[in-house]
């Protein structure tokens, strides 16, 4: 199992020095009063301010929404309510995005008064929440209300979809020679309620190498809602390698050669055996049994890619889906990422060449 990260030219599992950028901070669990402050700005706290500010409606008998649970609307219904459906409705969308917008806000606040957060220039905001007009709505506002209390940072949403983002960002997992010859690489997004698994071009088309990570992307991926059954750990592994198995069949059907290397994001605290500390409760089954290494799993089930043993190196899910905007991220020093969703995702980055420079 040497190839598991125990050679100085390839990354620990969760490790903090990687070859774009050391990671100072991530899966961060800070409390309040109130209980963890994360909890302030996920997606049960959008839902849960859009059925506060419906319910004066329900009691007069004027709901827009019609009885519906709020949990049946998709983005896509909430955007054109908000652009163009019932006005009421439409101010209760208005009124969760402020909502969320004061309450992220907050949370950024307090971030930035972690150690690990301290002299942050910019966050970039992901996760499923981020994609669409709502999310970008909420996002940019909570930027505003920082700017207006003085916060010296930019707030943005990711550049990616944050589907593709979990992805592409295992491309900085791996040190740039494990590159050379191949096409692209597998990459695993794990999430408590789908899985996805994939082929990333680093190069952003078939051939390109590393030569250009600006247009690194997604070449083919599957998708695999396990929140959507009960399934146990062991049937979710077994679903995971059914995924990477087809995606290099699909790889040399096509002609695309694969690096032998598998980038994973996973919720939770990696240790850099492999095992997960805590943080992945939603997933199927107990994933933070000292005894569960998901890699180690992987590479008995997919020993070689082409004719090399495969290299596997998992992190954080909020760390990789970061680590898709390092390109953009060049002409700061200090940044971070929040993931929206179940939980809030968390992970801040100091770019390695500005880190060098400092210590010179």
């Amino acid at each position: 199992m040497a190839d598991e990260g125990s050679s100085a030219t390839i990354a620990a599992h969760g490790s903090l020095n990687l070859p774009a950028v050391v990671v100072d901070s991530y899966n961060v669990e800070a409390k309040d009063e109130d209980g963890f402050i994360g909890d302030r700005a996920n997606r049960r706290a959008f839902s849960d301010s859009l059925e506060k500010w419906r319910e004066p409606l329900r009691r007069a008998g004027t709901d827009p929404f019609e009885d519906r649970p709020i949990n049946d609307f998709s983005k896509k219904e909430l955007e054109a309510i908000l652009s163009k459906g019932d006005a009421e409705a439409a101010a209760v969308v208005q009124g969760a995005i402020e909502d969320f917008a004061q309450e992220l806000a907050f949370v950024v606040r307090r971030f930035l008064k972690l150690k690990g957060w301290r002299d942050t220039e910019r966050i970039v905001v992901g996760g499923g929440f981020s994609y669409g007009r709502v999310g970008e709505l909420a996002i940019a506002r909570a930027g505003v209300i920082l700017k207006q209390d003085d916060v010296g940072l930019d707030l943005l949403p990711i550049r990616n979809h944050p589907d593709e983002a979990g992805l592409i960002g295992a491309v900085h997992l791996a040190p740039s020679w494990i590159f050379s010859g191949h096409d692209g690489i597998l990459a695993v997004d794990i999430g408590g309620t789908n899985i996805r698994a994939g082929v990333v071009l680093p190069g952003g088309k078939k051939g390109g190498g590393r030569t250009n990570l600006t247009k690194a992307c997604v070449w083919k991926s599957d998708l695999w809602r396990h929140g959507d059954e009960k399934v146990k750990r062991d049937e979710a592994v077994d679903r995971l390698v059914e995924m990477l198995e087809k995606a290099v069949r699909t790889a040399e059907r096509e002609g695309v050669s694969l690096a032998p290397f598998v980038g994973i994001g996973c919720p939770g605290r990696i240790e850099e055996d492999g095992s997960i500390d805590r943080g992945c409760q939603n997933l199927p089954g107990n994933w933070e049994s000292r005894s569960f290494r998901l890699p180690q799993h992987l590479r008995e089930a997919i020993p070689t890619i082409g004719d090399h043993e495969t290299v596997i190196v998992m992190h954080n899910d909020a760390v990789v889906q970061g680590l898709s905007e390092v390109p953009a991220m060049q002409d700061v020093t200090r940044w971070g990422i929040l993931t929206i969703g179940t939980g809030l995702g968390n992970a801040r980055f100091t770019n390695r060449a500005s880190a060098a420079a400092a210590e010179e």
